[in-house]
């Protein structure tokens, strides 16, 4: 061990003798224009950080290791138990259901429980609220780690409508709360869907807090009339679950989890709770692309880092070829191991590393900063939920997208192998299994729904356009 730190005999330079430097060199350029350059969040980037003007809040540490966790979609329950099992004796530590009606959860959950497998978590993703179901669901898992992820907002959000209407979806949740024991996760908050339909950071992180908000206000409500106990409540918050979408913004995408995290810790304090934020996160599926379509595994690889670094509890990955391609073992099992490398073989099991590091607690200090900001505007306004009945937070987040739409169009923001470097041999008009483009129908809605859509998605179309124009001259 060395008794002398290794640079001790150099003399210690000031972020102001830097900069000074640095003006020097420029030869009468000027320093903010040259090298300072600007997010669609508000945020400079600066060209160094420096000691003298580090800005710290405080973030919860990470969690110990994060969970691998595998998505099963529920249409066969045989096979989608067959897939969950392959899963777990490959190296996933959670499986994650989806379904859009009601199952044969027996069937489904057939060998999965903590006695065949140690510290395994099933989560699911149900699109559908059926109380009767969900409450036979409840019995048959009651002694195993379970998130239910129940999101009426979310429905709300993504669909236009609640499931029912909001008086009997929060009456029929108070009514599953009240009957989940500790070990169920009952509420969760869908983050990722405003990611994917072009919501920026400082967005995200405030929306969140915001959704969130109007479950803690409701739950308080059910408290004070007596409803709920306070120790359900906290249970509740304990196992409350935010999914996020990690876009490809490294180093911003590592502070957004941090300013949540820092962020949730802080509103908690507000209604005397305690807990810090259970996270789940996958990548985003706004920047991939159907052509140089393997392009895509670079991007979830360091999307995922940033999750891990950032302070995701569990992370499932996505193939890379998911958005126009059915699921199949090989994609499947790619995802699986890029997230098995990052944690067995690339040393991240301890993820942590981001604490300390003057450009991450600085973007972090920023972006918390800004989402309070957000956040407060938002519930001054009257909430969340409010703001989407008067289609304010779809004017800001289709604002948002648009902007981000036209620096993809213009080649500012590049996607490589979308807008930068294409490979013009690739044809994919044939390859097309599933329909990767935004589908439109008009229907009656309670609000405006947001809609999720790919930067790329423009551009392809009309690749695929020239594609067929070919086949027909050929």
């Amino acid at each position: 061990m060395m008794d002398k730190f290794l640079f001790d005999e150099f003399r210690s330079v000031s972020a102001r003798e830097w900069k000074q430097k640095i003006q020097v060199e420029l030869k009468g350029a000027d320093y903010n224009s040259t090298l300072l350059s600007h997010t669609n969040e508000g945020i400079s980037i600066k060209p160094f950080y420096h000691q003298d003007t580090f800005r710290q809040i405080d973030v919860p540490n990470n969690p110990e290791v994060f969970l691998i966790c595998q998505s099963v979609f529920v249409n066969d329950e045989k096979k989608a138990n067959f897939l969950a099992i392959d899963a777990l004796k490959r190296g996933a530590n959670v499986i994650k259901f989806t379904a859009r009606k009601a199952f044969d959860f027996e069937l489904l959950l057939k060998n999965l429980n903590k006695s065949a497998y140690q510290n395994l978590q099933i989560h699911f993703e149900l699109q559908f609220l059926e109380l009767d179901f969900i409450n036979a669901l409840i019995d048959f898992i009651k002694d195993e780690k379970v998130y239910l992820n129940i999101d009426l907002i979310g429905n709300l959000v993504k669909h236009g409508h609640w499931f029912d209407n909001r008086q009997k979806d929060h009456e029929q949740l108070r009514a599953i709360i009240k009957k989940a024991p500790k070990n169920i996760g009952v509420l969760g908050v869908d983050v990722s869907h405003y990611q994917n339909s072009g919501a920026g950071i400082v967005q995200q992180v405030a929306y969140a807090l915001a959704h969130a908000n109007e479950y803690l206000n409701e739950l308080f409500k059910a408290y004070q009339s007596k409803e709920l106990q306070l120790e359900q409540i906290e249970n509740i918050v304990k196992n409350m679950q935010f999914s996020f979408a990690v876009g490809g913004h490294y180093f911003f995408e590592i502070a957004k989890f941090r300013a949540f995290r820092s962020l949730w810790r802080s509103l908690l304090e507000v209604y005397a709770l305690k807990a810090d934020a259970n996270i789940y996160a996958s990548p985003s599926l706004r920047n991939k692309s159907i052509y140089d379509v393997h392009v895509n595994m670079l991007r979830t690889t360091t999307e995922c880092m940033s999750a891990i670094m950032g302070g995701a509890n569990t992370i499932a990955n996505v193939a890379y070829d998911a958005i126009f391609h059915k699921k199949h073992e090989f994609g499947e099992r790619i995802a699986r191991n890029q997230l098995i490398i990052l944690k067995e073989e690339s040393g991240l099991k301890q993820t942590d590393f981001s604490k300390g590091a003057y450009y991450i607690e600085d973007i972090t200090t920023e972006i918390s900063e800004k989402a309070l900001v957000l956040f407060k505007d938002i519930e001054k306004s009257g909430g969340f939920v409010r703001q989407l009945f008067e289609g304010t937070i779809q004017r800001k987040i289709h604002e948002s997208a648009q902007k981000e739409q036209q620096q993809f169009d213009s080649g500012e923001l590049v996607l490589l192998g979308a807008n930068k470097h294409p490979n013009k041999a690739d044809r994919m008009k044939d390859a097309l299994e599933l329909y990767p483009f935004v589908r439109t129908k008009k229907r009656q809605t309670t609000i405006k729904p947001i809609i999720a859509k790919r930067l790329a998605e423009g551009a392809e179309q009309k690749r695929l356009a020239n594609e067929t124009d070919e086949n027909k001259n050929g």
